[in-house]
């Protein structure tokens, strides 16, 4: 039997809430979506590379969201030691780069948990809490949330395009 991408129910963000549940909200609805471009795919689709030269796949858009993930809120503001999942210095596109259809269902699962404990690092932290970058400064939790929402919905547009790709998909 051939693996394929479990499907991904999609909750509506708030239409009306303060600005925490806002943008809480609307990164779990832009998270959400991105899986369910990869739901019913097999892991050989997920991993197909289909607008050379580029090496953009969907499982390389889901690894590469893990590091994101995991880097903004853990890495950076909850100050956890903890490595990439995936780039290295040596390697920084290895997110892309390294996609293997017989880790698809881990990768995915990797995505999940990251975004769990994004949400569990993040829990207790106000918008208005500080990471000091070595690059740019002192930043505020509330950038990272706009960050990340814009992080998504560009690599959600990517998706959109993969997946029409693949078998025709198009919309939400």
């Amino acid at each position: 039997m051939t693996w394929t991408a479990p499907p991904v129910t999609r909750i509506d963000e708030p239409f009306v809430a303060d600005e925490r549940a806002m943008l809480e909200g609307f990164l779990d609805w832009h998270r959400s979506t991105l899986l369910h471009k990869c739901a019913g795919l097999t892991a050989a689709q997920l991993t197909d590379r289909l607008l050379p030269p580029s090496t953009l796949s969907l499982l390389g858009l889901v690894r590469h969201l893990a590091d994101v993930e995991r880097t903004w809120f853990r890495r950076r503001f909850a100050a956890e030691p903890i490595p990439s999942l995936y780039s290295q210095p040596d390697k920084p596109d290895a997110a892309f780069d390294e996609v293997d259809p017989a880790r698809a269902a881990e990768d995915l699962a990797a995505l999940i948990a990251e975004q769990d404990a994004a949400r569990r690092a993040t829990a207790d932290m106000t918008l208005d809490a500080i990471f000091v970058s070595p690059r740019w400064g002192q930043m505020c939790l509330r950038w990272a949330f706009v960050h990340m929402n814009g992080e998504y919905a560009r690599h959600n547009g990517h998706a959109d395009i993969l997946r029409e790709r693949i078998d025709g998909t198009i919309g939400t």
